[in-house]
């Protein structure tokens, strides 16, 4: 009987060690890569804005984020205006978007489920990252106050 608890509690511990051991996503990981919006999620389960949409509508190239190392800028291009703001990291992957500049381009077409005004709120909202399955995500609030959820694709698994 005791070499099943000893046995059991070596079971236990190493599980437990396991668990400890697994680290939490690194910013270092996301800096300096372009990513790619795929997914904007309402919550709690709302999709309001897929990639795939956009391919069919001939915007593959929007809705773009880098964030930059060396400047702690972010910047990429909305629809159809290129923006750039700083962002500040805080701790448990927290994290703050400054009001973003861009250009003035007029959007002669835009997709229907995402404008871009409505990109940059998102964005100026954002209060936490994840990485998940190699996609990142950011956690943000729409003006309405519903949570929502952006997820990017790095450029080189698109």
């Amino acid at each position: 009987m005791m070499r099943y608890v000893i046995v059991t509690m070596l079971l236990l511990s190493a599980l437990f060690t396991q668990a400890a051991c697994k680290s939490a996503p690194k910013f270092s990981e996301i800096q300096d890569k372009d990513w790619y919006l795929i997914e904007v999620r309402h919550l709690p389960e709302e999709i309001v804005f897929d990639r795939h949409t956009l391919k069919e509508e001939g915007f593959d190239t929007i809705f773009t984020l880098r964030f930059d190392n060396v400047d702690q800028r972010i910047n990429g291009i909305g629809a159809p205006n290129n923006y750039f703001a700083p962002y500040a990291l805080s701790d448990k992957q927290g994290i703050a978007i400054k009001p973003i500049a861009s250009t003035l381009m007029v959007a002669i077409h835009e997709p229907e489920k995402l404008k871009e005004r409505d990109y940059f709120t998102y964005l100026q909202n954002v209060n936490r990252w994840n990485l998940s399955e190699g996609n990142l995500q950011l956690y943000s609030v729409g003006e309405d106050g519903v949570e929502v959820i952006m997820t990017f694709i790095a450029s080189d698994r698109k």
